[in-house]
């Protein structure tokens, strides 16, 4: 059993705030990377690779728990206009967040099968005939 999580008083507002759209910048920025190395094939290593997989499966493993941080602050009696208004963005911000991390996940799966391992496992007939295969059907 998880122990659980030390709950943060509404103070740290600010902080969490910043730590949610921190993460989900760096989310947007790794997407953009891997999209990029989508039209690349076998620039990227398996390891790389699979750093990306495990480093956003452990922040996705977070999300409850911002999730639960923020219900938790928006069950208070004495939120200010600002707070309310605050909390609802981050629970928005969350969920988009989510979705981003397990979009770059679903990529980082994909990319797994093209790494540079991948194509020097491969024969000079193997890869001749993936390239003939992608190039008619470009056309």
């Amino acid at each position: 059993m998880k122990p659980e999580p030390n709950w943060q008083p509404i103070s740290n507002l600010p902080l969490i705030a910043s730590m949610i759209d921190g993460q989900m910048e760096t989310a947007q920025e790794q997407y953009d990377n891997l999209l990029a190395a989508r039209s690349k094939p076998h620039i990227l290593d398996d390891a790389t690779v699979n750093r990306v997989i495990r480093s956003y499966t452990e922040q996705l493993e977070f999300a409850p728990i911002y999730e639960r941080q923020l219900v938790k602050w928006q069950q208070e009696t004495d939120l200010s206009s600002a707070q309310q208004q605050e909390l609802q963005r981050l629970q928005n911000q969350v969920s988009e967040w989510k979705q981003a991390v397990t979009d770059i996940l679903d990529l980082a799966n994909e990319l797994k099968e093209g790494t540079i391992e991948k194509m020097l496992s491969k024969s000079d007939f193997e890869v001749g005939l993936e390239a003939l295969k992608k190039w008619s059907g470009d056309r």
